[in-house]
């Protein structure tokens, strides 16, 4: 059984940051790639950024160049550091896992229960 737990969320004035964390425990293959989705009222949950044990990592365009996905081992936490927060950002994040690239990326077979994040104007 896997189990992730996130942690971190909050409320922050745009142009702040936050950190999110999120640490799994269970079957470590089935949490080879890992990454953060994000769902706002009202819209689809979307992927936010992902990344996989050998190094392969991806962000949606939206967050590019201000979220920063890491993770030091498959071991251990994997973290997105927020940065330049801004409204749009404003959603429940969700740390999910797989035990693929492709999963991760599309269907990922494990859930966190969600942190909300809000951004403020």
């Amino acid at each position: 059984q896997v189990q992730l737990v996130e942690s971190g969320g909050g409320q922050v004035q745009a142009g702040g940051s936050l950190r999110l964390s999120c640490a799994a425990s269970g079957s470590i293959i089935s949490f080879i790639a890992m990454g953060w989705y994000r769902q706002a009222p009202g819209k689809q949950r979307e992927l936010v950024a992902a990344i996989i044990a050998g190094g392969s990592i991806t962000y949606a365009d939206s967050v590019k160049g201000r979220f920063t996905i890491s993770r030091d081992t498959v071991k251990t936490p994997v973290y997105l550091q927020m940065n330049s927060l801004k409204p749009e950002d404003t959603a429940v994040y969700y740390c999910a896992a797989s035990p693929s690239w492709g999963g991760i990326l599309s269907r990922p077979g494990y859930w966190g229960q969600g942190t909300q994040v809000t951004v403020s104007s």
